[in-house]
């Protein structure tokens, strides 16, 4: 797979997955808003989110800081279940089980 056809499934060249750009867009924060925030260039947003760089353990935290977040919610060295799935996954399996016992 080229650098362009970077998918959630590929990490990118930094061996890390990460949610910033999910995070960003939930929050309705661009990369210069948040490039700002945590004192870096909006450039720098843009080859996180692509894989293409690693932040440093100080950018990492104040990622975390800036989204309210523990690092591992932000970064995963394997790809991330997505939060639909997370969310209504478990409460279908959980629900569905109940349903079983109460037969």
């Amino acid at each position: 797979m080229t650098a362009n056809n970077k998918s959630a499934d590929n990490p990118g060249s930094n061996g890390l997955f990460n949610r910033i750009a999910v995070l960003r867009a939930e929050r309705g924060v661009s990369r210069q808003q948040l490039a700002d925030a945590v004192e870096v260039n909006y450039q720098t947003i843009g080859f996180l989110e692509r894989g293409d760089y690693s932040p440093s353990l100080k950018l990492a935290f104040a990622l975390s800081e800036f989204f309210g977040l523990p690092v591992e919610a932000i970064f995963s060295t394997k790809p991330f279940q997505p939060l639909s799935e997370q969310v209504y996954g478990r409460l279908a399996r959980k629900s569905g089980t109940e349903r079983d016992h109460e037969s």
